[in-house]
């Protein structure tokens, strides 16, 4: 199958404003665009991008005074196949495990292990281990939160999502994952585009989606503790410990974000 995917953004700035974004497909899926998702702004502004420390496209920019549009439009193939599910993946002990996973396993600014442990312990340390352990800690957060775009709020952390019990998708990851550190099992936040494939009306209006990856056995495996089902079409574009590492946008000055708009419907027909 084939999926476009795209997003607009329309800013209003009083001054020059100097802009990180992390908006562009992941490397991991680059043989898989037919229609690479170039930046595009208005006015045009320079362009230079580099990747960050975790392998993530960035772009930088300064917008200019006034009105400043930015967007783009790709096309990508997928598979058309749901997650994968490995109920019999194992949790691999924090001895064993790669280095490379090790930073995934710690506290970050809005995975609050330190607070959230005894939690943890009490509520899934009686538990099965590894593939088990991360899908009673999805139904958990599943059942936990109440999901509601009125109750987006881009400072909430997973102790504050636990706590209130309401929240966006981005809450879900984030207390999923750190009761998954705080169970030994490394986890990284994800963002990308997930679009309606598969699901029953009504749809929801299209944002950006949160999910996380846990490392089980030697490998990573997607979990979405927001929709705790297998889903189609997931298209990456960023990786990090938490929300504050993959930000959509860094804005570097006062502005006002007027417009969003993001799309990623199938490709019917010829």
């Amino acid at each position: 199958m084939q999926i476009r995917v795209g997003f607009e953004m329309q800013y209003r700035c009083p001054g020059p404003t100097p802009m990180i974004l992390a908006l562009n497909i992941h490397y991991s899926r680059a043989s898989d665009l037919v229609r690479p998702d170039h930046l595009v702004t208005h006015p045009a502004v320079p362009i230079t991008a580099y990747r960050d420390q975790f392998g993530n496209w960035c772009s930088r920019l300064v917008a200019p005074p006034g009105r400043f549009v930015l967007g783009t439009i790709a096309l990508i193939n997928d598979t058309g196949k749901p997650d994968v599910v490995v109920p019999g993946a194992t949790q691999t002990p924090v001895e064993h495990l790669p280095e490379s996973t090790l930073a995934y396993l710690l506290g970050s600014r809005y995975c609050e292990t330190d607070l959230l442990s005894d939690i943890a312990w009490q509520q899934f340390g009686d538990g099965p281990t590894g593939w088990a352990r991360v899908q009673a800690i999805c139904d958990f957060v599943h059942r936990h939160i109440e999901f509601g775009y009125a109750h987006a709020r881009r400072t909430r952390s997973a102790r504050e999502a636990y706590e209130e019990g309401r929240g966006v998708c981005r809450d879900y990851a984030h207390l999923a994952i750190t009761f998954c550190r705080c169970m030994n099992i490394p986890a990284r936040y994800c963002t990308g585009y997930l679009g309606d494939m598969g699901t029953e009306q009504p749809h929801g209006t299209m944002d950006f989606a949160a999910w996380f990856e846990a490392f089980l056995g030697d490998r990573w495996y997607t979990f979405d503790a927001r929709n705790n089902i297998p889903r189609v079409g997931r298209v990456l574009i960023a990786r990090g410990r938490d929300a504050c590492d993959v930000a959509l946008a860094s804005t570097f000055g006062p502005n006002t974000l007027e417009r969003f708009k993001v799309w990623a419907d199938e490709v019917v027909g010829p």
